[in-house]
């Protein structure tokens, strides 16, 4: 995985630092978790979505913790190869813990600047939440487009412009919160990225909110967006008052705005 660096550069020292453990990113995924209002959850909507057939051969980019495939080995044994690859060892590794070991899964280091496979080597592609943090977009989706054979599939999900951090920027500003989103590519632009590349480009969005009942978890979750929102030297005590004043009935309701690009 790609993160943003506070000076706006994509660097490998800094995603090597951001994300040497899945701290940080759990913290992430626990709030959604907990506080999403569509049930089904964001991963399992990303994984319906995919249409996988027997014997295709499939490689993951960014693939995390591995949340995607955890308890899935029915989806994993319609896979003649696997490859789950992350940017950084740390998270790969965390990855084996939750997946498991499939003799048709294989777990590689890469960077999808520079992807080790020969051309046409994959039926599909997948990867999420990733493409924003990529130094240089143009060579990625490159690769992507190199590895993927004719007629196979690229699925990518990302964000929206005007979701939790967007929202979140908005409460706080009296305490010197930004947004600083990493914009690179979003719902709104990745249409206009992936045309470079493919023929074939759907968006399909993810309707989901949080309903949030204790500004302890949202406030850590704050906290972790490091790459993505200035505090500008906010004490978490100040923005959890901030938090709790805006609560209706209990609730802090907190926009959400994700969706996949499916591409041929």
């Amino acid at each position: 995985m790609w993160i943003k660096a506070e000076n706006g550069i994509n660097d490998a020292a800094t995603v090597k630092k951001q994300y040497a453990t899945s701290t940080n990113l759990n913290k992430r995924i626990s709030i959604h978790d907990k506080y999403s209002t569509n049930k089904q959850g964001f991963g399992n909507w990303i994984v319906s979505q995919y249409r996988l057939e027997p014997g295709m051969k499939v490689l993951e980019l960014g693939c995390g913790t591995g949340s995607m495939w955890t308890g899935r080995g029915e989806l994993i044994g319609l896979c003649s190869k696997l490859v789950l690859s992350d940017f950084s060892e740390g998270m790969l590794e965390t990855a084996k813990q939750n997946v498991g070991t499939y003799e048709n899964l294989e777990y590689r280091v890469i960077d999808i600047q520079n992807i080790p496979y020969e051309d046409g080597a994959f039926d599909i592609v997948i990867a999420n939440m990733m493409l924003y943090h990529v130094p240089d977009l143009n060579r990625g989706l490159t690769e992507v487009r190199r590895v993927l054979k004719a007629g196979g599939t690229f699925y990518t999900a990302t964000y929206g412009e005007h979701g939790i951090v967007e929202y979140v920027a908005g409460l706080l500003s009296s305490l010197g919160v930004e947004d600083r989103t990493n914009k690179t590519f979003t719902l709104q632009n990745g249409a206009q990225w992936l045309g470079r590349f493919f023929k074939e480009i759907n968006r399909t969005d993810y309707e989901d909110s949080l309903a949030v009942t204790d500004v302890n978890d949202l406030t850590d979750y704050i906290f972790s967006l490091t790459g993505m929102i200035s505090l500008n030297g906010a004490l978490k005590d100040d923005v959890r008052e901030i938090l709790r004043q805006n609560m209706q009935n209990g609730v802090l309701h907190v926009p959400k705005e994700y969706g996949l690009f499916t591409v041929k």
